[in-house]
C-alpha cells in the first residue's frame, strides 16, 4: 500500500451557513430596473422574493406571503433631498417592520447620485443605525471597486467611472469623481471607510471592518474585485448582521455577496420562451441603448421616433404621443414590433434640441425627464392593452420607474433569465391578466437584447 505521508491534509470545506427563517432581507429601489436586479438576483439563487410599486396593503401582502425577501421599486434617483426626507422614512419604517436582517437602500452599479438629486448620502442619512455597509462592485455585470475606486465595463474597456463615456456625460448625475468615499462627501458629513480588497483577499474583512468603525467611520464601502473578495465581503457582513439587523447600502453587489457567502444549492434556471409581438418604450441615451436600438431595426422592429423636444409643450406633447401611439399599433398590425425612443445614444442631435427646448420653457432636467418618461409609459399602457400584448420592455433606469408606475401594476416577480440584470418579470395588478415585463438599464445587454427580449433564450 503507498505511504500517505506526502500527501496534503484534506481541506476543511466551510459548513453551509445556517440561515434563518422568514424574511432575510428588504430592500427599496431607487429606480425600477435597479430594484428588479435585486429582485433576479434573489429569486434566480433559490430565495423566493418579491418587489411592490409602493407600499403596499396588508391585503397584498398576502397575496405574496411566505416570501424570503421583500422589496418596494422607488424613484429617489430622480428626487431631489427634500423629497427623499419626506418619502423615504415611511418606507424604511414599513420595510423594517417587515422583518429580515438586512434592510438595503438599493442604488445604480455606477452610482448614478448626487448632492441636488439621487442623493445616497442623504438616504444614508435617512436610515442608518450605528453604521452601514457599502457594497457597488458587481462583476457578473462589469463593475469592480478597487481602493475605493469604482470601475465599470465600457465599449472601449474598463474604465473608471469618471471616464465611463456614459457616465462622465450623464444627463442628470454626471460622475466627476470615481473614488466612492470622494464622491460621498459632497452629499454628507457622515464619515465614509474602506475595507480594501487586500484585507478581503487575505479574509482580514472583519478585523479591517472594526478598525474603520473604531476611527469613526459611520458608513464603510467593501472593495469587489472578484468571487472571493464577493464572498469574503458577504461574510463580513452577514456576521454583522446576525448581531443586529443593518442598514446597507449598495448596488445587486450587496445580496450577490450574501449569496456568495451563503453558498446556496441553485435551482435550474429557468429561461425566457419566444413571445411573437412585444412593445417597447427607451428613454435611454447610452450608446449600449443606441447599439440595441440599431440591432432591433435590423432585426424587424419598427423603430419609432418620439420627438422630446415636444414634451415642453402641453398640446404639442398630446399631438406627438398620440402621433407615434397611433404608429405603434399599426406596426403590430404588419406583424412588427414596435420600439418607441427619444434618443439614440449621447451624440444624438436630439439631446440638444431637448436641452433648448427645456432651456426657453424654463423647465428643470428633472421634471422634463419625468414628463417624457410618463409620455412613454403611457404609451406603452395603451398600446399593451390595446393590442392584447403579452410582453413588454422599458430601457432606462430613471424611465422605467415613471414609466411602469403607468402602466399600473402593484408587484413584481423574477419568472426567466435574459441577461445579466435584465430577467424577465411578471407585473401583477389589482384586477386582469398579468403581463410580461422586462426592465431594462441603459448600459445592460448586449446588442441583441430586444430581439432576444421578443424571441426568448434557447438552451
Amino acid at each position: 500500500m503507498p505511504s500517505t505521508d506526502a500527501l496534503p491534509a484534506p481541506v476543511a470545506l466551510p459548513d453551509p451557513v445556517a440561515l434563518p427563517d422568514g424574511v432575510l432581507l428588504t430592500w427599496y429601489g431607487d429606480d425600477f430596473t435597479g430594484s428588479g436586479a435585486v429582485l433576479e438576483a434573489l429569486e434566480f439563487a433559490g430565495l423566493p422574493a418579491v418587489l411592490f410599486l409602493g407600499l403596499p396593503s396588508p391585503a397584498l401582502m398576502a397575496r405574496f406571503a411566505g416570501k424570503r425577501a421583500v422589496g418596494i421599486a422607488g424613484d429617489a434617483r430622480s428626487r431631489d433631498p427634500a423629497w427623499m426626507e419626506a418619502h423615504l422614512p415611511p418606507v424604511f419604517a414599513a420595510l423594517r417592520a417587515m422583518g429580515g436582517r438586512v434592510l438595503h437602500y438599493k442604488l445604480c452599479s455606477t452610482f448614478d447620485s448626487a448632492p441636488h438629486v439621487g442623493s445616497i448620502g442623504k438616504a444614508a442619512e435617512l436610515g442608518i443605525g450605528d453604521w452601514a455597509p457599502l457594497v457597488v462592485g458587481a462583476p457578473k455585470i462589469g463593475r469592480w471597486q478597487m481602493f475605493g475606486t469604482l470601475f465599470a465595463r465600457s465599449p472601449q474597456g474598463v474604465v473608471r467611472l469618471d471616464r465611463h463615456p456614459t457616465m462622465a456625460v450623464h444627463p442628470t448625475t454626471p460622475m466627476h469623481e470615481a473614488d466612492v468615499r470622494r464622491h460621498l462627501a459632497g452629499q454628507t458629513d457622515l464619515p465614509v471607510g474602506l475595507v480594501d480588497v487586500l484585507a478581503l483577499q487575505a479574509r482580514e474583512g472583519g478585523a479591517a471592518l472594526a478598525a474603520e468603525l473604531a476611527a469613526g467611520a459611520r458608513i464603510v464601502a467593501f472593495d469587489v474585485l472578484d468571487q472571493q473578495t464577493l464572498a469574503e465581503a458577504g461574510r463580513v457582513i452577514w456576521a454583522r448582521a446576525m448581531e443586529r439587523p443593518l442598514f446597507a447600502l449598495g448596488s445587486q453587489g450587496l445580496e450577490e455577496a450574501l449569496i456568495a457567502h451563503w453558498d446556496l444549492p441553485r435551482p435550474a434556471p429557468r429561461l425566457a420562451g419566444p413571445a411573437g409581438r412585444i412593445a417597447v418604450v427607451s428613454g435611454s441615451c447610452s450608446p449600449d441603448t443606441a447599439r440595441q436600438i440599431a440591432a432591433a431595426g435590423a432585426a424587424g422592429f419598427a423603430a419609432l421616433r418620439l420627438a422630446a423636444e415636444r414634451a415642453v409643450d402641453a398640446r404639442g406633447w398630446a399631438e406627438e404621443v398620440a402621433r407615434v401611439e397611433a404608429a405603434a399599433l399599426a406596426a403590430l398590425e404588419r406583424g412588427e414590433s414596435p420600439l418607441v425612443y427619444t434618443a439614440s445614444g449621447p451624440e444624438d442631435a436630439a439631446l440638444g434640441r431637448v436641452a433648448a427646448a427645456r432651456a426657453a420653457a424654463g423647465l428643470d432636467a428633472v421634471a422634463m425627464t419625468a414628463r417624457l418618461s410618463q409620455g412613454l409609459g403611457g404609451i406603452l399602457a395603451r398600446v399593451v392593452r390595446k393590442a392584447g400584448l403579452t410582453r413588454a420592455a422599458i430601457a432606462g433606469g430613471d424611465t422605467s420607474s415613471h414609466a411602469t408606475a403607468e402602466l399600473g401594476c402593484v408587484a413584481l416577480t423574477a419568472e426567466a433569465a435574459i441577461a445579466p440584470s435584465v430577467p424577465l418579470l411578471t407585473a401583477h395588478f389589482n384586477s386582469g391578466p398579468a403581463l410580461e415585463l422586462v426592465l431594462k438599464g441603459g448600459q445592460m445587454g448586449d446588442a441583441g437584447l430586444f430581439a432576444q427580449i421578443r424571441d426568448g433564450i434557447r438552451a
